[in-house]
């Protein structure tokens, strides 16, 4: 059965969906730009990547998709029109599905770009909705004016924004919280599905500071659901919920400025895109088809809250619920380093929060980096999630090259990435509950406490304090929490190593006598600019690791049975010398450039 799984990964994510089994992959890519290249599908068939993020399926494509100015920023789509896009996709998806790799559309939820007026007539999303609609295909109409379905001001007027001007006009916002802009939405996905599409990565879970009716009915409903009229009175001077107009129902705001009540807004907020999420994409969009492949693709920076992240005050029992993998952007904190400072521009606290958060899933990191392409995959392998979230640059020959070469390692050595598990003996605990009572001051002590245990080579877990418990407490020897005393750990590993080496540990879930110790090196030759982030991998300049050594205490009556040293540099698998006092088994690492791995084999 199992040779079958991996000649056939389209029919093991088909059936899994009948027994509620995860989606497991371990190497994907995602492009907005230059997936029409003749170079795409030859490069997908050298790298053979699990799962492709590729076209586009929402908003983008009905505000641009008919347009010349939807070949820019950000769909760059390969033709002018919707039939012609629609083809040109539908086209696409077979090819990716012929090379065994799995089709997940990008889907803009909100995001409008148009003029509902200009001197050439409606634009963009409002020259779709006026004389681009199908019903055939779309079904009927919503609401006649597509003004209703945006997101208002205070006086009605539409929240509107200048920030790109795609084409000379504006961004609008359909509002999530419409149930006729949610029928919209549907009518999309009915489109994708058809197209042949696995799944879809979905952005722009946002909400301004929307005050129309629908935003204040279900505002009002949220209050009395999880307060009562005493409370409400106390805490927010709110005497009449029934009749009250909000002047403010806002999301993401400054924390410094963050108050009791602008907290239950952005919770509001964020329960009510879970909500739009569940409904048009979870229940409905898998009534269509079983197995739809859903995420949402979120931001968070270096752990910014309230004022980024778009789960940030999410309820746990929410958080990430029902997504089969997911997807969240560094931003401007990770494409970079600055050494002499110990910042290595990495994305390893986040990577770790994300699989300890979520149990498992699959994830990855879109760090906009098209420099560091080695230690952007070796990041995401070392700690449990699959590469590269973006910027596989195909089209650069050395990029292509070394994409193809780590992916072709992580395939070859299956068995140290598919399905593994941490085996670390430590844990972090990322203040959640601090950050939902308005404290990001704590999420500084974490950066702070969880980079020291990086730098002294700790191995640990990351696990949001909600959710630790006795019974997950107790599988660890030392839980770090923020504001706790200092502590020693008691640990199986000493590891010697440069700070700019992170390390990891990880088992396979159906082979405990195996450990695999995973090395990121992040030294380089940097930019002359400071902070730079490179022009491509020709910046990237890694200068190899050495030095690296760990020992081992050997558990009484056990022994190692051989260790191997693996690098996506070479083919080649190297046996290392152990050294042992037959209860401590010492190990030296072989130089390696960015990534290397050495494999436990204890009998």
């Amino acid at each position: 059965m199992k040779k079958i799984l991996l000649l056939f990964p389209l029919l093991y994510f088909t059936c899994q969906s009948a027994t509620q089994r995860p989606l497991e992959f371990t190497t994907m890519i995602a492009h907005w730009a230059n997936y029409d290249d003749p170079q795409y599908l030859p490069f997908v068939r050298e790298a053979k990547p699990e799962l492709a993020q590729i076209g586009f399926y929402g908003a983008h494509y009905w505000s641009l998709g008919n347009t010349k100015h939807g070949q820019g920023y950000p769909g760059h789509f390969p033709k002018i029109g919707l039939k012609e896009n629609r083809d040109w996709f539908t086209q696409r998806n077979r090819d990716l599905h012929q090379l065994n790799v799995l089709a997940i559309g990008h889907f803009n939820i909100e995001f409008l770009v148009g003029d509902p007026q200009s001197k050439d007539g409606p634009r963009g999303f409002f020259k779709f909705y006026r004389d681009l609609w199908d019903e055939k295909q779309l079904g009927p109409k919503p609401v006649k004016d597509p003004l209703q379905l945006l997101e208002k001001n205070i006086d009605g007027s539409p929240i509107t924004n200048n920030s790109y001007s795609i084409g000379g006009m504006k961004e609008y916002w359909a509002c999530l919280n419409n149930p006729h802009w949610r029928t919209v939405l549907k009518a999309w996905v009915r489109h994708g599905v058809k197209t042949g599409v696995d799944g879809f990565m979905i952005n722009y879970f946002y909400r301004h500071n929307c005050l129309c009716k629908h935003c204040q009915n279900k505002f009002r409903t949220y209050l009395k659901e999880r307060f009562t009229a005493a409370e409400l009175k106390l805490k927010f001077d709110i005497s009449q919920l029934a009749t009250h107009k909000f002047a403010e129902i806002g999301s993401w705001h400054n924390p410094a400025k963050s108050t009791p009540f602008k907290r239950e807004q952005l919770r509001f907020s964020q329960i009510a895109m879970k909500d739009c999420f569940d409904e048009v994409f979870v229940r409905y969009g898998r009534s269509l088809k079983p197995n739809l492949i859903v995420g949402q693709w979120n931001h968070i920076g270096r752990f910014s809250q309230i004022n980024s992240d778009e789960r940030c005050l999410l309820p746990k029992e929410l958080w990430a619920k029902d997504e089969d993998y997911l997807w969240y952007s560094t931003g401007n904190s990770a494409f970079y380093t600055d050494l002499k400072n110990g910042y290595l521009g990495e994305g390893t606290l986040l990577a770790r929060y994300i699989r300890g958060a979520t149990g498992g899933k699959p994830f990855t990191l879109g760090k906009y980096e098209s420099t560091r392409t080695r230690a952007a995959i070796a990041e995401l392998i070392a700690n449990g999630g699959a590469p590269m979230g973006f910027y596989t640059r195909f089209t650069n020959p050395e990029a292509r090259k070394v994409i193809t070469q780590y992916y072709n390692f992580i395939r070859r050595h299956d068995h140290i990435y598919r399905h593994n598990q941490s085996a670390a003996e430590n844990v972090l605990l990322y203040p959640r509950q601090a950050v939902h009572a308005g404290n990001v001051e704590a999420v500084k002590q974490f950066l702070k406490l969880g980079d020291s245990l990086l730098d002294q080579h700790i191995l640990f877990d990351v696990l949001p304090d909600d959710l630790i418990s006795p019974e997950k407490s107790a599988k660890y020897t030392t839980v770090y929490r923020v504001g706790g005393q200092k502590l020693n750990p008691t640990t199986r590993f000493k590891i010697s190593a440069p700070k700019t080496v992170r390390t990891s540990i990880s088992r396979p879930v159906k082979n405990d006598a195996l450990l695999h110790l995973h090395f990121v090196n992040y030294n380089r030759t940097e930019p002359a600019k400071p902070k730079s982030a490179g022009r491509g991998i020709h910046d990237e300049k890694p200068i190899a690791a050495e030095n690296v050594s760990f020992s081992m205490k050997l558990e009484l009556g056990k022994a190692l049975n051989r260790v191997l040293f693996l690098t996506p540099e070479t083919d080649r698998v190297q046996e290392l010398t152990v050294t042992t006092d037959g209860t401590k088994a010492t190990i030296k690492v072989p130089k390696f450039l960015v990534y290397g791995v050495v494999e436990l084999e204890v009998k």
